[in-house]
């Protein structure tokens, strides 16, 4: 059986009919840490088991891994390649809080980033998450009701402060990096973590939740449909250095969700480097395109030694 999903921007083919279904698991060498040791806050139930599932079709002329049905998130830690920077960032795939493309937007980053001495943390956060709908009406959340994705992020990156030493990371210069619904959630957690969403569970969260640089590829739900900002990250001084990338042609996520959170940023004090592009697309990831927006690594490692972090 086949089915096809667009969360990602492209129509693919996906193979579901597995003999055993399995969870997505990373490559040799490398762990998952469960990011709750006991019960999970706010658990939800899903349809059916994990699975990860490869498509049919291509993008840029590779397949796509996409994860589904999680309930258990981990962190995976990717180490840096030959120096080590002592920068680290946490990577949220993106997906429409549906799905996980945790090769195109996860693995594949990871890559990029270990090749720069940047220590990688992906984060296989619970799906499907609350906003389900990926073309978001933008309606304000209760912030009582389960915010699982968000509830992962936060306890995520209190985790990496608590082992910075351990994993030779420096603790004041911890990012995250999210592509499309991804990149709402570094809205999120850039705007959410004065306090936890969920009752603590250990050490971990008294550390901060805040980012020290935070950056959204191609980001979704920031804008209302009347172009105002998502009132579910609300603006404050205290939000970390921005970045912001987005193509004038996304058929997900229109330009307007990067030009309407960067105003607000501005209006709030708060520094932020924004690029848009004429074509691009979205889902795009780090695979090679026609297009110029495909520089945008170099662009995000330019605005890291501005800022002084690299």
């Amino acid at each position: 059986m086949k089915r096809l999903i667009v969360a990602v921007g492209f129509v693919l083919a996906f193979d579901c009919s597995h003999a055993v279904a399995k969870a997505w698991n990373p490559s040799p060498g490398h762990k998952q840490i469960s990011i709750w040791p006991g019960a999970i806050p706010d658990a939800q139930p899903v349809p059916a088991p994990e699975t990860a599932q490869t498509s049919k079709g291509t993008i840029a002329g590779k397949t796509m891994v996409k994860v589904v049905n999680v309930t258990r998130p981990t962190m995976t830690v990717y180490s840096p390649k030959g120096r080590n920077t002592g920068v680290a960032v946490v990577v949220f795939p993106g997906g429409g809080f549906e799905i996980l493309a945790m090769d195109l937007e996860g693995t594949e980053v990871c890559d990029w980033l270990t090749a720069k001495g940047i220590t990688c943390i992906l984060l296989k956060y619970r799906v499907p998450s609350p906003p389900y709908d990926w073309h978001c009406d933008c309606r304000p959340h209760d912030f009582m009701v389960p915010r699982l994705a968000l509830d992962d992020a936060q306890r995520t990156m209190g985790l990496v402060r608590l082992h910075a030493k351990q994993w030779h990371i420096d603790k004041h210069k911890i990012g995250v990096l999210g592509f499309s619904a991804g990149g709402f959630l570094v809205a999120e957690i850039s705007t959410h973590f004065k306090r936890r969403l969920y009752a603590p569970v250990d050490a971990a969260d008294s550390e901060s939740a805040r980012p020290d640089f935070a950056i959204g590829i191609y980001p979704g739900h920031l804008a209302t449909h009347d172009d105002k900002l998502n009132p579910n990250v609300p603006m404050s001084p205290d939000i970390p250095p921005t970045f912001l990338l987005q193509a004038w042609d996304d058929p997900v996520d229109e330009i307007c969700n990067s030009t309407v959170y960067v105003r607000a940023l501005d209006d709030a004090g708060v520094p932020a480097e924004v690029h848009l592009f004429t074509k691009g697309g979205h889902a795009f990831g780090l695979r090679r395109t026609e297009h110029p927006v495909a520089m945008w690594p170099s662009l995000v490692a330019n605005w890291l030694k501005e800022i002084g972090v690299l």
